[in-house]
Parts: C-alpha cells; sequence; structure tokens
C-alpha cells in the first residue's frame, strides 16, 4: 500500500489528500511532528533530502517529494492529467504557478498569521502581501472566461492552486475583490465535494514552538 508522509494542518499535504480520495485510492498515513525536528531526522531526510512533507513512499520503498510531483504520480491516466500534448503544458504551467507564486506568499503569510509569526517576520511582510496580491490578480484575470485553469475541465491544476488560494482570506486578503476568482473556488469546492477538512495550526501543540 501507498504511504503519505504528512502533516496535517499543511496545504501541501492536504493536495494528496484530496487526491486519493477523489481517485478512490487506498493508503496509509504517517503523521511528522515538524515542529519536534521529526522532518530533520536521517530517517526521514533519507526519505526527502529536503527535509519537506509531503512525501509519498510507494509500495517497493521509493520515494516522491513535493506535493505537485506526487499529485501528477497519482492523476497520470486519470481525467485530472490530460493527454494531450498543449492541456498537458496547461496543466504544468499552473503546478509551477502554484509553487512560485501561490505557496511562497499566500502559504507563508498564511503560517505567519496564523503562528503569531508577523512581527518576527515584518521586514519580509510588505514584499510577500504585494506578490500575493500580484497573484490573486493574475488568477482573477485568468479565470475571467475559463471554468478551470487549464479549460474546461477539472484537473490537479486546480487542487494545486486552491488548496493555499482559498485560504488567502486568513491573512488578511479581501476575497469579495475577486469576483471570477470566488466563482472559481465555488466550482472546485464542488468539484472536490466534502470531507476534507483544514486543519488549524493549533491543532499541532508544537505549532507556536
Amino acid at each position: 500500500m501507498l504511504t503519505l508522509h504528512d502533516y496535517l494542518p499543511s496545504q501541501n499535504g492536504w493536495k494528496a489528500r484530496v487526491l486519493f480520495g477523489l481517485l478512490n485510492i487506498p493508503y496509509r498515513s504517517r503523521l511528522v511532528s515538524i515542529f519536534e525536528g521529526e522532518s530533520r531526522t536521517d530517517a526521514f531526510l533519507d526519505l526527502n533530502p529536503a527535509g519537506s512533507i509531503p512525501v509519498l513512499e510507494l509500495e517497493d520503498g521509493r520515494t516522491i517529494a513535493e506535493s505537485n510531483a506526487i499529485l501528477t504520480y497519482l492523476a497520470e491516466g486519470t481525467p485530472f492529467l490530460p493527454t494531450d500534448r498543449y492541456q498537458r503544458a496547461k496543466v504544468m504551467q499552473w503546478l509551477f504557478f502554484e509553487q512560485y507564486h501561490v505557496e511562497p506568499v499566500i502559504g507563508t503569510l498564511r503560517f505567519w498569521t496564523l503562528t503569531g509569526r508577523l512581527e518576527i517576520n515584518q521586514a519580509m511582510v510588505a514584499a510577500k502581501r504585494a506578490a500575493a496580491a500580484r497573484t490573486l490578480a493574475a488568477l482573477e484575470r485568468s479565470l475571467t472566461d475559463t471554468l478551470f485553469l487549464a479549460g474546461k475541465e477539472f484537473s490537479i491544476a486546480d487542487i494545486a492552486v486552491y488548496a493555499y488560494g482559498h485560504r488567502a482570506e486568513d491573512c488578511g486578503f479581501v476575497l469579495a475583490d475577486y469576483p471570477a476568482l470566488l466563482s472559481w473556488f465555488d466550482r472546485v469546492r464542488d468539484a472536490i465535494g466534502s470531507g476534507y477538512p483544514i486543519y488549524p495550526y493549533s491543532d499541532d501543540p508544537h505549532s507556536a514552538a
């Protein structure tokens, strides 16, 4: 059976949980105590030298790190990853966009906000907020005339960008300013369905350490 090395409050881990559920693939979940340093142990670094979660461990012991790489692996041969060359490239475009423009800015601001770290990172907050505003504006422009990011069909690109994107209000952004984005959030939420909770950092007793 596949094993997902995970940390529940992470939206990167959430992406994989969602796709596992949508594809009805059974897997084991092994929770990693991030704030206790477990992701920096030799055992975990053997799984992922970068020391981050999630990590997908295959049945034969091989591993795949980086959430969007995991999505791509799981989605191969399914409707969530197109076979058409252009459509597949568009999905990859948005996966790369998410890791450059969404997770490092919205994800980071959200983490700082929810764990009381804004003050100690104050020197970087303004630049992060400006970058996040540009990201939301880019998504608004892109979603004005399309149902989903890569076209008419829901894909792993939507799961990836939605994960942290729809939590932008957690770090102070007014999403009512982005009507096309809000409509897309509704479509993605409907496509995903229920059963995939967002875990607050307060669920981890070490999150304020």
